[in-house]
């Protein structure tokens, strides 16, 4: 196996022309989906970022929903790449072990002007390829989630909504090409771009890197490295979407995804449970310049709160558990940014808005198909190292409940954080993975820990000295 991680230090390289066939930039859920479709390919490919982890901005701040793309714009790019990369993914989590949980969607109207949408959302899903969501009445509606708050009318039933994992998701696409031989570099800043007819020179916070094709998977900063290769063609502002995450106590209020009927304004809050067992309210959609104002704001939990308490009444009594905001990498567009540049050797993939998750993977063989388009040699597909992925969700077999794999490995048999349940092996066999994370943030979001009702009060010492003991 061919394992390339640097997480510090300066770029190295072989003697002589240092330079990779592909490089990608952004080790997001869409880079890192990009960068495992490259390793099927016998490519000298790398993955960079700037940031100490995989999936550290956008992609580990986002409600988590595996979308069937019913509600697209009908003939788009981002309708295609959504509805091809649901089933891609769907079916990639069920090989590599990633929590995904079927458990539909209801877009519920609350008035009779939202209650006359729903025929055209229905007709909008179907001319989206999606044929299974049906209208539902007031009587249907509360019995299938008795906890509504009162006066909703009807609703339009998506059954095949699911919710999935978004930590294990781009972890688990990047740990694949990483074991098939791409390289890694992360705390890995692209400064500058210098573009010449045989490829790109990019200047690294950690020195410089050749590479003869570019993917610019950047996320928030995709408009600024697209500058720096000479187009000014889209501006990405940030959008914070503030969340909160209730108590487990609270799972037993909501069965599916509760979505707003869309309006001018946008799609609005919605309630979704997790595959953690947890329930989530967001989120808000702000309009920011900072693109690290990733802070939640008394405002912000004041209007969540409001919109919840319409919403489930029940719910904002529960305890919380966290909150959090995520920026998602908006263009002013209702599609996603994907361009070649045949003379430059360049693919940019621009604003993938939240639906990227579940686009990932379709992205990343449409971002193959374009770089073969503009001269990139794709010879014979090979079959990527086979994966088992750490399992998050509480709804599937977790190793503290498992009497077997106790009596092999008595590790898995002590719990360090009880609220989630995480166990000693658990912790060990993240922190000595392929891609073993850098921070506890990226130790919580491989296992878990520290996650839970007590945010770490109880487990955070014994956490943190096995995490400063696996340090190098």
């Amino acid at each position: 196996m061919n394992v390339t991680l640097t997480t510090a230090g300066p770029l190295t390289h072989e003697a002589g022309e240092a330079a990779y066939d592909v490089t990608v930039v952004g080790a997001g859920v869409v880079g890192a989906a990009i960068a495992r479709e490259l390793a099927r390919y016998d490519l000298r490919t790398a993955l960079v970022d700037a940031a100490d982890d995989i999936g550290n901005g956008t992609s580990k701040a986002n409600t988590a929903i595996l979308h069937t793309g019913f509600d697209a714009v009908p003939g788009s790019l981002e309708a295609r790449l959504v509805r091809e990369g649901q089933q891609l993914l769907a079916a990639y989590a069920a090989e590599t072990g990633i929590p995904v949980e079927r458990v539909g969607a209801l877009l519920v109207a609350w008035d009779e002007d939202q209650l006359a949408t729903l025929p055209r959302l229905r007709d909008k899903a179907v001319r989206n390829g999606y044929r299974a969501s049906r209208i539902i009445d007031a009587g249907e509606l509360r019995s299938r989630e008795p906890h509504l708050g009162p006066g909703a009318l009807g609703a339009l039933e998506v059954p095949d909504e699911s919710i999935i994992c978004p930590w294990t998701t781009p972890l688990a696409f990047a740990t694949q090409a990483v074991r098939a031989g791409v390289h890694l570099h992360l705390n890995c800043r692209v400064g500058d771009v210098r573009s010449d007819a045989d490829g790109h020179t990019l200047s690294t916070s950690r020195g410089r890197l050749r590479t003869r094709y570019l993917v610019n998977a950047a996320g928030l900063y995709a408009d600024e490295i697209d500058r720096l290769l000479g187009h000014d063609v889209f501006t990405v502002t940030p959008r914070r979407g503030q969340l909160i995450v209730f108590d487990k106590l609270a799972r037993d209020l909501v069965s599916h995804i509760l979505l707003p009927v869309p309006g001018p304004a946008g799609k609005g809050v919605l309630i979704a449970p997790t595959v953690f067992g947890n329930v989530l309210l967001g989120p808000t959609a702000e309009e920011l310049d900072d693109k690290t104002a990733t802070g939640s704001t008394a405002e912000g939990m004041r209007l969540l709160r409001e919109k919840g308490r319409r919403i489930v009444p029940a719910l904002v009594d529960e305890e919380v558990t966290s909150v959090y905001a995520g920026l998602r990498a908006a263009t002013g567009q209702e599609d996603y940014r994907i361009q070649e540049y045949p003379g430059r050797r360049y693919v940019a993939v621009g604003g993938i808005r939240s639906t990227g998750l579940t686009a990932s993977m379709a992205i990343a063989r449409h971002v193959g198909e374009l770089l073969a388009d503009i001269g990139l040699e794709l010879a014979g597909p090979r079959a990527l190292p086979p994966l088992t992925m750490p399992n998050l969700g509480d709804s599937f077999p977790r190793p503290y409940r498992s009497a077997g794999l106790i009596a092999r490995d008595p590790a898995y048999g002590t719990l360090v954080c009880h609220c989630e349940q995480v166990t000693l092996g658990e912790i060990r066999d993240a922190l000595s993975a392929t891609i073993p994370p850098q921070s506890l943030d990226g130790l919580r979001r491989r296992t878990r820990a520290r996650g839970g009702r007590c945010q770490g009060f109880h487990c955070g010492a014994a956490v943190r000295a096995l995490f400063e003991e696996a340090r190098p």
